[in-house]
């Protein structure tokens, strides 16, 4: 009986073949220095949530359904009186991802979820915050094949976030290439 450990598919590519093109790219001297993706944080603020609490709850529930993992409601820090929101109210909800539902994750969103997008040219390639993260905003919650469009009331977006140990953009944009990202104006090899 062998007890070889599950590992996701994007992990073994990462692994080898992703390292190895990062390394001849930027020549380093150890495989250590390559970047790694460290974790994919997802959150999805509620428009309506003041009025409607059932809003967030749904939010959570989809959001656990996305990812695999069980979602927090995200709280509102102060108050604000223009749109009648008090400290500590739930207004969206949150989901950090980390090893192996992160690969999995970022297959399904690569393979199967952005495929789904009306007009999907590829996502934009100017998105990284200077420190090697890159952040993509997606306006429909219905790309993800786990959501069941006949059950959704309202139609909502996210921002996930990808948080690698990149120092600079071009390594950043290098590794989810490599990934499969599907950057617009980028070819495929």
């Amino acid at each position: 009986m062998s007890t070889a450990k599950y590992a996701p598919r994007l992990e073994e590519k990462y692994k080898k073949e992703v390292v190895p093109a990062l390394m001849k790219k930027f020549n380093y001297g150890s495989i250590m220095q390559a970047p790694k993706l460290e974790k994919i944080c997802i959150n999805r603020g509620v428009n309506g949530a003041v009025t409607d609490k059932k809003l967030v709850e749904v939010a959570v529930e989809e959001l656990t359904m996305i990812t695999g993992q069980k979602a927090v409601t995200t709280m509102s820090k102060k108050d604000i009186s223009n749109f009648k929101l008090r400290k500590n109210m739930p207004i969206g909800a949150r989901v950090t991802l980390r090893g192996e539902k992160m690969f999995e994750f970022l297959d399904r969103l690569v393979s199967t979820a952005l495929p789904r997008v009306r007009d999907f040219k590829g996502i934009n390639e100017k998105s990284f915050d200077g420190r090697g993260n890159y952040t993509l905003g997606i306006t429909e919650q219905i790309i993800f094949p786990e959501v069941d469009i006949d059950k959704v009331n309202k139609i909502t977006g996210m921002d996930i976030t990808f948080v690698t140990t990149a120092n600079t953009n071009e390594e950043a944009f290098e590794l989810l290439k490599e990934l499969g990202m599907p950057f617009r104006g980028v070819k495929k090899d």
